[in-house]
């Protein structure tokens, strides 16, 4: 087996799984989870080979592992379908394929709550799906909707299977596939219980949410084709010449150069699918889909999608640039949305109370500090932090599902109507589920950026230090600000949830999850605390050079950039440790020792409270200036006007017209001449007949003579006819 093959095998077991589990396996719950996990695990196994493969080829970043064979051909130009396995690359693998496999055997405890161990005849109990229903005084927790556990699982392992072609891929055309693919998987299953008419909704707003910034996306594809002639990355990435073509040549639209118009159409994809303001209305309401699909979505597919592609194309977007210089329009937009996202959606999360909202709102407040370090010229800085916080959200969002099982078991128990996902109905959950508050622990200290033992710390003080050394004194104040409010809300989280007592009978009376569900905790949690040690500055006080900043070095050879390594001074580095020990230390005075399920900032905020959790208002400012105007054009003037009045009536019109014409046709044509005409054949044809047959005796010997008369005469022609000859 050559590297060759093992690489373009990375993606076909998760895809095989799904047509297995699809055709084959869909009514046998137990194989149907056995063939998803293993085809997880098998992809893990190749993409470890290949990324300790990477690591430990001399002068990778300068000859990464390519292979690919014609795929398309239109004249003179042609698109190849093949892999490109290079530094970035290569950890981008190692975090998809570590997560993907901890959702996976997650997913088997989750969709088996409330049963034995190793009953997998029936669909497991729908934790997010299910709802309090109050019959004949009893209170009780229903599902809503029977899980179908066979499809859950081909379904995800379709969603694997396009981020892992999307990772290998060595060209935009075939990237775009997976990335669509996704937004496919993500419609079905974030609607996955879709007898629920808020997952109905949720799935659509979606999908037509990523949608808009795909057309752009689509729109910046055979743009850049159509200037380069390729789509492959290295002969335009890697290649200076065409990025000086692109950032010198001026695009017909608002002056700008190829390189910055190009790169602005696939930022939009990104902005769409990576849930960057005004397009990150979608994210929350995805919160309505299965636990292990918030993950997936979160940490090791959808949204890591959208921020690989712009760290992707990162030389596109920055063509022209030179540090200490103007920066390039699409860097340029991408700080200001980056930064400006960051801190408004960690507003938001301060209010919010449901445990997986909160983590909706901080994914969408760290996918902006990713932007952001692009925007600044941070690199490496923003792919760091994408592999980090795919660590620690995974982490988060699993552990949310178990505390959300854990309350779930309580309120079975106690029959008690609460909402096991409200954080104010929680409280003591420490001692009653110790694993998933340790580990929750580890992944909300890493997504606060607690100082030198979590990953997180290290991945945002690079970005923090790229805004600081490039002069962006803007973007670093904000999101020194974002992060400090990102403390905030993690210490709130974990305070109320965990700590205190316990608000309600629910949370007194829950339990630890099973260990299919802990066990990935455990392992993420591990990578949540050292993912981080790869990277740390050869000019960070006291620790830098102990460990060599690999990171920097590995990730950093993919491009010749200008990047560097950043500089660490002070500023950014007290600031990091302000915000994240400020953060934490004021979330849990709030907090701590509540009582009552009453948020304490609610009375001193007050409306500004009220605008924070109704998310500023941005869903209902949408509604009223898209969604009921197209709406009402769509019912009064597309429906009404032109399709009933002008489209039906012009069609409605023809038919008149038709009708009346073939009446015409029928008295002037039909009835005359071609009826007349066959009538009067057939009338002349009977009288020729009757006379004939008047003129029959009925005698056979006259019948005779005139045969044999008939004969002679037949014979004296052919005679005479043969004689002339």
């Amino acid at each position: 087996m050559t590297l060759q093959n093992l690489i373009w095998f990375i993606p076909l077991p998760p895809l095989l799984a799904f047509a297995v589990i699809i055709l084959f396996t869909n009514k046998n719950k137990a194989l149907s989870h056995t063939i998803a996990i293993a085809s997880a695990a098998i992809s893990w196994l190749l993409g470890m080979i290949i990324f300790f493969k990477a690591i430990t080829t001399p002068e990778f970043g300068e000859k990464p592992f390519i292979g690919a064979f014609e795929w398309i051909t239109s004249g003179a130009k042609s698109i190849k379908f093949g892999y490109q396995i290079d530094p970035l690359s290569a950890v981008v693998l190692f975090f998809v394929c570590w997560t993907v496999l901890m959702i996976f055997v997650y997913s088997v405890g989750y969709h088996n709550f409330g049963q034995p161990e190793g009953k997998h005849d029936k669909p497991g109990f729908p934790p997010e799906g299910a709802e309090i229903r109050a019959e004949k005084g009893k209170t009780a927790l229903v599902p809503s909707v029977e899980p179908m556990y066979s499809r859950f699982f081909a379904l995800i392992s379709l969603f694997a299977f396009a981020m892992l072609l999307l990772v290998i891929t060595d060209n935009l055309l075939v990237l775009y596939i997976g990335w669509e693919i996704m937004g496919f998987c993500s419609y079905m299953l974030i609607g996955f219980w879709c007898q629920k008419e808020s997952a109905r909704k949720a799935m659509i707003k979606a999908f037509l949410t990523t949608r808009v910034g795909d057309v752009f996306m689509l729109l910046g594809i055979p743009a850049l084709l159509n200037q380069t002639g390729t789509l492959n990355y290295r002969e335009i990435l890697s290649n200076q010449e065409v990025l000086s073509q692109l950032a010198g040549a001026i695009s017909p639209v608002l002056g700008l150069s190829w390189a910055a118009l190009i790169g602005i159409l696939l930022f939009i994809g990104t902005v769409g699918k990576s849930a960057q303001f005004p397009l990150h209305i979608w994210l929350p309401d995805a919160m309505e889909g299965p636990t292990p699909v918030s993950a997936m979505i979160h940490a090791a597919t959808m949204v890591s999608a959208g921020v690989y592609l712009v760290v992707r194309f990162f030389p596109l977007l920055s063509a022209g640039w030179e540090p200490g210089g103007v920066r390039t329009a699409p860097m340029l937009v991408m700080g200001f949305i980056g930064a400006f996202t960051a801190i408004f959606a960690a507003t938001i999360a301060v209010a919010q109370n449901d445990i997986k909202r909160v983590l909706a709102y901080s994914t969408i407040s760290q996918l902006g500090f990713m932007i952001a370090a692009l925007g600044v010229g941070a690199f490496v800085a923003a792919a760091f932090h994408l592999v980090t916080h795919a660590f620690f959200k995974a982490l988060l969002f699993l552990g949310s599902g178990s505390v959300i099982h854990g309350m779930e078991h309580g309120v079975l128990h106690t029959k008690e109507h609460v909402d096991p996902q409200d954080m104010l109905n929680m409280g003591g959950l420490r001692k009653k589920m110790p694993i998933t508050f340790w580990t929750f622990l580890i992944g909300g200290f890493a997504l606060a950026g607690f100082p030198i033992v979590t990953a997180g710390f290290w991945s945002k003080d690079e970005i923090l230090t790229g805004a600081f050394n490039g002069g962006n004194m803007v973007i670093f104040i904000t999101l020194a600000v974002a992060a400090l409010l990102t403390a905030f809300y993690t210490m709130r989280q974990i305070t109320l949830t965990f700590l205190g007592e316990p608000r309600t009978q629910a949370a007194a009376h829950a339990h630890e999850s099973k260990p299919t569900m802990t066990l990935p905790l455990v392992v993420l949690s591990f990578f949540a605390v050292t993912a981080g040690w790869v990277g740390i500055p050869k000019a960070f006080p006291g620790l830098g050079g102990l460990i060599p900043n690999w990171f920097e070095e590995f990730v950093g050879s993919t491009y010749v950039l200008h990047h560097g390594e950043a500089h660490h001074s002070s500023v950014p580095l007290l600031t990091s440790l302000v915000v994240a020990l400020g953060g934490l230390l004021l979330g849990w005075l709030v907090y701590r020792n509540r009582k009552e399920a009453v948020d304490p900032i609610r009375m001193p905020l007050g409306g500004l409270h009220s605008l924070l959790q109704n998310k500023y208002y941005i869903d209902e400012l949408y509604q009223t200036l898209f969604i009921k105007p197209s709406s009402w054009f769509a019912e009064k003037i597309s429906y009404a006007l032109l399709d009933t009045k002008i489209i039906d009536g012009f069609l409605h019109g023809i038919g008149h017209l038709g009708e009346k014409l073939g009446g015409v046709l029928r008295t002037a044509i039909d009835l005359p001449v071609i009826n007349g005409a066959g009538n009067q054949i057939a009338a002349r044809t009977r009288q020729i007949g009757e006379a004939g047959s008047a003129r029959q005796a009925g005698q056979v010997q006259k019948y005779m003579m005139l045969s044999i008369g008939v004969l002679a005469i037949a014979g004296l022609l052919f005679y005479y006819l043969v004689g002339l000859r």
